[in-house]
């Protein structure tokens, strides 16, 4: 006697299907491939960066719903942005922004304030400008990381504001309730953005981070942009950090 093995695919409805997305940065690495995530998960998405032909080209991968071209620390350009939009939306992204290394007493002084317009005080621009526009259960999503909570010589502001951005997370998802707020920690992501900071150098980073990190590879675009769906999906996550670095931050540098 011989029984016959019948595979069969589980179905299942996309978990996104009718929200809208927002993505601010989104035209490359985390915010785009987590725009094409958002996508598969049935979210009409919205793409902003400031490169216009950028967007056009991210947006032609998978039908967005609409570009738009601004600096997002642009305070006027911002509002505006969110008060001309045509309807209400469920999820905003922000992954604009980065990184500016170099000696705290050696960095140009607005330098240095370019740093925290581009983090707390983009965050604090955002969620003033979103959360008219928001349905009630959607979330507010921002990024920062993990590398400065060990501070040394040579990474500017990036430790101030690597300790900022999780307490300015919590007091927002407090005040914005039932607007949910969530901070994404990541360490090295291979991105553009990696590339085009260490240049030459890029390749060694990737043999380093290979051979320390625990999870022996590096940390892509695609790790980041599944956590942040993840925490859009799942509507009882608020006021938190959540890690994604490969265990980078307890690994020698």
């Amino acid at each position: 006697m011989s029984t016959a093995t019948v595979g069969s695919t589980i179905h299942r409805e996309p978990e996104l299907l009718g929200q809208t997305v927002i993505i601010i940065g989104g035209s490359s690495g985390i915010g785009l491939e987590t725009a094409r995530r958002a996508h598969v998960e049935g979210a009409k998405v919205i793409l902003t960066g400031r490169d216009a032909e950028r967007l056009r080209r991210a947006a032609s991968e998978f039908e967005a719903v609409s570009t738009s071209a601004f600096d997002a620390t642009d305070t006027v350009s911002l509002e505006r942005f969110f008060r001309e939009l045509p309807a209400a939306v469920d999820h905003v992204m922000v992954t604009a922004g980065g990184p500016h290394y170099g000696r705290l007493l050696d960095t140009d002084i607005e330098q240095e304030r370019r740093d925290f317009a581009e983090h707390p005080m983009l965050m604090l621009q955002v969620a003033r400008s979103a959360v008219h526009k928001m349905r009630a259960g959607g979330m507010l999503v921002f990024m920062g990381g993990t590398g400065g909570r060990r501070p040394s010589i040579g990474l500017g502001t990036f430790p101030a504001v690597t300790a900022a951005l999780p307490a300015l997370t919590a007091s927002l998802a407090l005040e914005l309730a039932p607007v949910r707020v969530n901070l994404i920690a990541a360490g090295f992501v291979d991105t553009p953005l990696s590339a085009s900071i260490l240049g030459d150098e890029l390749e060694n980073r990737r043999k380093q981070l290979r051979a320390t990190l625990p999870i022996r590879r590096v940390v892509g675009p695609a790790d980041v942009a599944a956590l942040a769906v993840h925490i859009m999906i799942n509507t009882a996550l608020t006021v938190a950090t959540y890690d994604v670095d490969g265990g980078e931050q307890f690994v020698a540098a």
